[in-house]
């Protein structure tokens, strides 16, 4: 079946977590329901197959991944970086071309400065980025959806947690389906 491009295609789709550290959790708005819509991503992608790459901004200051996510992952630590944007830590972006993504599925903190500059450098590595809006935070309510505007306006895809689960799901009936719906509930 032919699909439109925009839709989330799973043999090339990836999902970042940007920076989702307990300091920086605490102090954006609706931290914990962000965390919580960034654990059904990662699981949802653990039960797909599907590659997850985390990133922490200087963790000796904003600690470390939450750990709900670090569980979900069920694996190690995050790539470190110095940079405000992800396509500065080492390796990221050649780890994930590597891969053969063209999709990336941007969630996290802070949606004006890392994931912002994340998204921006990914669309101009020629990655289509999608943003899951209710997976992205930011202290302040004017910085939030100024960047969603800005992001929008530059050709960042605006989803959610649950339209992208289903997309990458394409069809109901699988037992993917059953366990992507239980998490949805």
């Amino acid at each position: 079946m032919q699909r439109h491009p925009q839709i989330l295609n799973r043999a090339h789709t990836a999902l970042l977590v940007v920076d989702v550290q307990t300091r920086l959790t605490r102090a954006v708005r609706n931290g914990q329901a962000m965390v919580a819509e960034i654990v059904k991503l990662v699981r949802g992608f653990r039960i797909l197959g599907l590659p997850v790459f985390v990133t922490e901004q200087y963790p000796k200051g904003l600690g470390h991944t939450e750990p709900g996510i670090l569980e979900a992952l069920g694996r190690r630590s995050a790539v470190v970086k110095a940079t405000f944007s992800c396509c500065g830590a080492p390796g990221l972006v050649s780890d994930i071309r590597s891969r053969g993504i063209r999709q990336v599925l941007v969630s996290g903190t802070e949606a004006h400065v890392c994931v912002q500059q994340t998204a921006l450098d990914l669309l101009s590595r020629d990655f289509q980025v999608q943003l899951a809006v209710d997976a992205v935070a930011s202290r302040k309510e004017l910085d939030y959806r100024t960047a969603l505007d800005r992001m929008a306006r530059s050709g960042v895809i605006l989803t959610s947690v649950e339209s992208a689960l289903f997309e990458l799901l394409e069809v109901s009936g699988t037992a993917e389906f059953k366990q992507v719906a239980a998490l949805i509930k």
